[in-house]
């Protein structure tokens, strides 16, 4: 019999589907097994994905989260240095220009007592932004402790705490805001944002509740209890991590409401007050004058839309990239 050649002997059988076989070098099969890019070549996918790095990944992307993280990025720039695109003061007004047009200097021409109206427009996105950003922050951490707790004990504290949430949600939040507020004598904007923590936390707190006690039923979670996991461990290392992305999702979202809850608030009266500088201080200043200087309100009405539209948008570009079944 024939000696196999250097290259038979050094042969690597693979079944094919029609039933009969190939034969591959050793190079060839291990060419084959090597993904690239991995571990054998060090590339950059070397390290196995997470869902935080697919989510960017899908983020990057995604138009709609470009344009609008950049619309975000923009009115951030412009409240914390409203000075780089307008040199005016938002309280300098002058009674004899009310209602005018726009004029050289001034594109977004004046309101009803006079005040540049693209200056105040500026500097009305810092408190929008400001309310904003504090009140997720503050709804995010109180909702998302209480409810994380509450659905990894269960029991009484979990009892306690849905039916604590069920009377929150019962509270009209612009008639609350009415009642609560009217009341507060500050003219700053932390009154507004601890109201909207006080009504807004049990929102997230019931998606914290159920996205732990969908985790803690995970094969991971139970092997590190039963190799004796510490509860705190338990709940920071291995649950919270997971059950996050549904809280994120939800709070960006309604950063964008909370913005248009404080102009709400301010438009009736009970938010801001003047000499605050605010969207909604501005759309109810410019509503009596709607006929003849409807630029006035226009404006800020525009750019606490867009502002809002931006924030929507980008909560669901970051819905759809963290959610795994819309893959």
């Amino acid at each position: 019999m024939p000696e196999p050649s250097s290259r038979e002997s050094r042969g690597v059988v693979a079944g094919t589907g029609m039933g009969g076989a190939m034969d591959l070098a050793a190079g060839e099969a291990a060419t084959l097994e090597r993904v690239p890019g991995g571990p054998a070549g060090g590339g950059p996918d070397s390290r196995p994905r997470s869902l935080w790095s697919d989510a960017w990944r899908d983020l990057r992307r995604n138009p709609v989260f470009l344009l609008s993280a950049l619309v975000i990025l923009f009115l951030v720039f412009i409240s914390v240095w409203p000075s780089a695109i307008t040199s005016g003061n938002p309280l300098d007004c002058d009674l004899a220009k009310a209602q005018d047009g726009s004029s050289p200097g001034h594109p977004f021409g004046f309101d009803g007592q006079g005040c540049d109206v693209y200056t105040r427009t500026v500097y009305g996105a810092r408190t929008s932004v400001t309310v904003g950003v504090c009140a997720t922050l503050g709804v995010a951490l109180l909702g998302s402790v209480l409810g994380g707790l509450a659905g990894f004990f269960g029991g009484a504290w979990d009892a306690v705490l849905s039916r604590i949430t069920d009377v929150f949600f019962a509270i009209p939040v612009v008639l609350g805001g009415l009642v609560l507020l009217s009341v507060v004598t500050s003219n700053t904007v932390w009154p507004v944002v601890g109201f909207m923590v006080l009504l807004g936390w049990p929102q997230i707190s019931r998606i914290a509740r159920g996205s732990v006690i969908t985790a803690r039923q995970n094969d991971y979670v139970q092997a590190a209890r039963a190799l004796g996991a510490s509860p705190a461990r338990l709940l920071l290392r291995h649950i919270a991590p997971n059950a996050v992305a549904p809280v994120i999702v939800v709070a960006t979202i309604a950063l964008g409401t909370y913005i248009s809850l404080e102009a709400t608030l301010s438009y009736l009266g009970v938010g801001l007050k003047p000499p605050s500088v605010s969207w909604g201080i501005d759309i109810s200043a410019a509503s009596p004058y709607i006929r003849n200087a409807p630029h006035a309100l226009l404006w800020p009405s525009g750019a606490l839309a867009i502002t809002v539209l931006a924030f929507i948008m980008l909560g669901d570009a970051v819905r759809d990239a963290l959610d795994p079944k819309l893959r």
